[in-house]
């Protein structure tokens, strides 16, 4: 560091001594500027100053803190920690802004309208280095993923339904096992580390039963973890987690599942219960099966559903309109592993079709969009104190919402049922992480600056007051 910044001082003194040729005349410059507040660098530009700290990194630029007051007020300066957390960390620098003004402070999340609180980007920086990490288990209606959040992507994956049954039904005994398959593949002693667990989005009614249901599904997997000695619990669902990883603390969730579609209004990080959560009998599975009827009708040969899953999230894809794709040629091929080539045609746009159109696979249900235009409009209807727009943004999530143009149906679909004053300011925005966004939407906090402090619950704290603080 000292050779850097002492190349730098002679390389500025050679500079601003060229034409003179008195090297005497350098050496004054350089005794006088001692008595000054950065000492011999006090004649180089601040801006110049913060790009050698750059060049220095974190670790070194810190240090310049305890030299003086000068260098403090340089050091700490906020452009400067913005460029180590841009370069520095796992995360994107916008989900890190994101992130840092509205989760640091846990739930509720603060109301911010019109007004920017003030951050240190240095004191955020240095918290979010001393963080300890958190396993993160995303158990899904059909998949689960895990991982450590210091991780870019999960480590590994599990079938829920096939390998545990249904997640959602709070048996301790299944999901103590559950969880300590997931440790055990984790190659992690549970007691080492917090864990962020997500909610399956289930029991959707604001009835006292569903509550309780809500309450003692929780209350199952906080006992099962905490009997295995995992320090602290963050539980939050996975509608709200796949907003945070849109970058989102209000808006409609979609979550297309293995058997449901949900759609779930979600006000400053908290489900509208109220305004009525929406539940569509049309999931992943019943896209995968309507292919395998088309298949099968076209006389083509495959020895699994698993093959007919591969050719789904491969070839098929939304068309933004249904009847002009028919006069299209459509035609695209895959190789399956162990079965050959398959090439589909209109397969590839009418399997997604029944999102919108069910009854072609014989389902009597809503469609899709009209699910989400009764969402809106309940939410419309609710009046509900803020930004009156909170519910435009829609955030797809789950596997099957990964196909190709789906977001852009939807978008259109949306507009076309809503007058022009409703309609406007409408935005649909596709899985940012794919079917991994609820995972990554729990990786936001569990890497937050104030992590695990106000989004954990201890096992001491759950045995005296239970549920009340998560």
């Amino acid at each position: 560091m000292a050779t850097l910044l002492r190349k730098m001082w002679e390389s500025v003194s050679n500079r601003s001594c060229s034409g003179s040729g008195s090297n005497s005349n350098s050496a004054e410059r350089f005794c006088r500027v001692l008595d000054s507040p950065l000492g011999v660098f006090d004649q180089i530009p601040s801006d110049i100053l913060i790009q050698i700290l750059k060049l220095l990194g974190p670790k070194e630029a810190a240090k310049f803190t305890l030299v003086c007051k000068a260098w403090r007020w340089l050091a700490s300066d906020n452009r400067l920690w913005i460029y180590f957390l841009q370069n520095y960390q796992l995360e994107p620098w916008d989900t890190i802004f994101f992130a840092e003004i509205n989760l640091s402070s846990g739930h509720p999340l603060p109301t911010l309208v019109g007004q920017m609180p003030q951050l240190s980007f240095k004191r955020i920086f240095g918290l979010r280095e001393q963080v300890p990490g958190a396993v993160i288990i995303d158990g899904g209606s059909g998949y689960c993923k895990f991982g450590w959040s210091k991780y870019d992507r999960p480590s590994g994956r599990s079938a829920t339904f096939l390998e545990f049954g249904n997640l959602e039904s709070p048996m301790y005994t299944r999901l103590r096992h559950f969880f300590a398959t997931i440790y055990s593949r984790m190659q992690v002693k549970p007691s080492t580390q917090p864990v962020i667990v997500s909610i399956p989005i289930c029991h959707y009614d604001d009835t006292e039963s569903a509550k309780a249901s809500r309450r003692q599904l929780k209350e199952a997997i906080c006992a099962a973890l905490f009997d295995m000695h995992v320090p602290a619990i963050c539980a939050v669902n996975q509608a709200t987690l796949s907003l945070y990883a849109a970058k989102q603390t209000s808006g409609i969730a979609v979550n297309i599942g293995f058997q449901v579609t949900s759609i779930v209004p979600i006000l400053n990080g908290k489900v509208m219960r109220k305004v009525g959560v929406e539940v569509v009998g049309l999931g992943a599975i019943k896209l995968t099966g309507y292919l395998k009827e088309l298949m099968q009708q076209n006389n083509m040969d495959f020895e699994s559903l698993y093959t007919v899953r591969t050719l789904k999230e491969k070839l098929c894809y939304v068309a933004i309109d249904y009847e002009a794709e028919k006069s299209k040629d459509t035609r695209a091929s895959f190789e399956a592993a162990g079965e050959g080539w398959f090439t589909l045609s209109e397969e590839r746009f009418q399997t997604g079709e029944i999102l919108f159109q069910p009854r072609l696979a014989g389902l009597q249900t809503m469609g899709l969009h009209q699910a989400v235009a009764l969402c809106m409009d309940h939410c419309h209807s609710a009046e509900l104190a803020g930004d009156p727009d909170w519910f435009k943004t829609v955030v797809l999530s789950g596997g099957t919402a990964c196909l190709p143009g789906l977001a852009e149906r939807l978008d259109k679909e949306l507009r076309e049922l809503f007058p022009p004053q409703l309609s406007s300011g409408i935005k649909v925005i596709p899985p940012p992480y794919g079917a991994d966004t609820a995972w990554f939407g729990a990786r936001t906090i569990g890497n937050l600056s104030t992590f695990p402090g106000p989004w954990c619950i201890k096992k001491k704290q759950f045995r005296k007051s239970g549920l009340s603080l998560i």
